[in-house]
């Protein structure tokens, strides 16, 4: 299947609509999700177009790691959470809702995700608050 360059995420990139972003460097952007799991519940993303991990350049793939391994930190320290579960889904089988390569990075542990992905969207105004304590960890 063929990258769709009107995904959600490309037009983010593109800045053709909005997001909490959290970090962003020539290669990758991390920004809040507005449908989270937890509070916290931030995206990585390359810049790079990629419907899986398994279209994405190694250098890409490189950068993309390197960029969720900081966020991941400053989430963990930002929002004093105990741990961070990372989870990466490849193709609709996986349950991946948006077809541009990503990681979710969420503060707490497994148990910790009760309600499901996507089901319910977050207040702005509490999502920038936290974007807030994360920036402030990098």
């Amino acid at each position: 299947m063929a990258y769709d360059p009107n995904n959600i995420f490309a037009k983010m990139l593109r800045d053709e609509i909005p997001c909490i972003k959290v970090y962003e460097d020539d290669y990758t952007l991390a920004f809040m999700d507005i449908m989270p799991q937890t509070d916290g519940h931030t995206l990585v993303i390359p810049k790079e177009p990629a419907e899986t991990l398994m279209d994405l350049s190694d250098e890409a793939a490189a950068h993309w790691i390197q960029s969720t391994k900081k966020v991941a930190a400053a989430v963990k320290a930002g929002l004093e959470a105990q741990g961070v579960v990372l989870f990466q889904l490849n193709g609709k089988g996986a349950g991946q809702t948006v077809p541009h390569v990503h990681c979710h990075v969420i503060p707490g542990s497994i148990a910790d995700l009760r309600q499901p992905h996507a089901t319910k969207e977050a207040d702005m105004e509490h999502l920038k608050s936290l974007a807030e304590k994360i920036r402030a960890a990098l």
